[in-house]
Formats: structure tokens, C-alpha cells, sequence
């Protein structure tokens, strides 16, 4: 199991957050690490911007109050340029609770926005990084 869990206590202001690793260690017990935006060097704050920049796609109306990132799959067209020809890639999948102004909750998925599946270079590699087995993690 890989997953990033972000959560925003200021939905909205994306440079507030808490992020938790969670991982399988080398024995199959299932960690977490948790750090704060003060915890995370330079490198990878650009980086999460990337995974901010994606959930921004939400409306004014919806700010992300918490988000979980997972590996995925997605079918791309062939490297090999042959028509019909598909291959799989590895995704950053986000799923996304968003709150309103009014009181309302609710989860978007990449079934609601596309950008919600990155196989983006950034994305991935900020993942691998926080849901590797080791506690250096600047």
C-alpha cells in the first residue's frame, strides 16, 4: 500500500497543509510519516506545487479541504506509433473532499476532472519519494 494523504486546515490556502506518507516498510507493516510544510525542503515544495496546480482546477465555489493520492493506471496510445495500439502507463491518482462557502462537502474524482490523472514526471516523483521505506525525506 502507497498512499499520500494531504489535508488543508485553511481550504484554499494551499501553502498550509499537513502531508501524510503511508507505505508498507521492508516487513510488510503498513507506516506513516507525517510532516507540515515546514517539514519539506525547498525541492519538494515546487514539486507539490504541481499537485496543487491540479487540484486548483476545482471551481471558486469548491476549495479542497483534503486530498489522498494513489497509483493508477491509465491507457495511452502506443510509443510505437501504430494505429490503435495502446499501452499502459503509471498514474498519480487524486481523489479530492472539497468544501463550499455554504456548508456543502464534497468528493471529485479524475471521473469528475481528468487532471485529477497525472503521469506527470513531478508528480510521480514526489510520491516515490515520501511513500519510499527510508525516514529521509528532505
Amino acid at each position: 500500500m502507497k498512499e499520500l494523504q494531504f489535508y488543508f486546515p485553511t481550504p484554499g490556502n494551499w501553502g498550509l497543509f499537513i502531508l501524510t506518507a503511508i507505505f508498507s516498510d521492508r516487513n510488510g507493516f503498513i507506516q506513516s510519516r507525517r510532516f507540515t510544510q515546514d517539514d519539506i525542503s525547498t525541492k519538494w515544495l515546487e514539486a507539490f506545487g504541481e499537485v496543487v496546480s491540479v487540484i486548483a482546477v476545482l471551481s471558486d465555489e469548491w476549495k479542497a479541504v483534503q486530498a489522498w493520492a494513489r497509483l493508477g493506471q491509465i491507457m495511452v496510445p502506443g510509443a510505437d506509433g501504430e494505429e490503435g495500439s495502446m499501452e499502459t502507463v503509471e498514474t498519480i491518482v487524486l481523489t479530492v473532499e472539497a468544501v463550499n462557502a455554504r456548508g456543502g462537502r464534497r468528493v471529485f474524482t479524475s471521473e469528475d476532472y481528468a487532471e485529477f490523472s497525472t503521469p506527470a514526471k513531478a508528480a510521480m516523483e514526489f510520491f516515490n519519494h515520501f511513500t519510499k521505506n527510508n525516514n529521509n525525506h528532505e
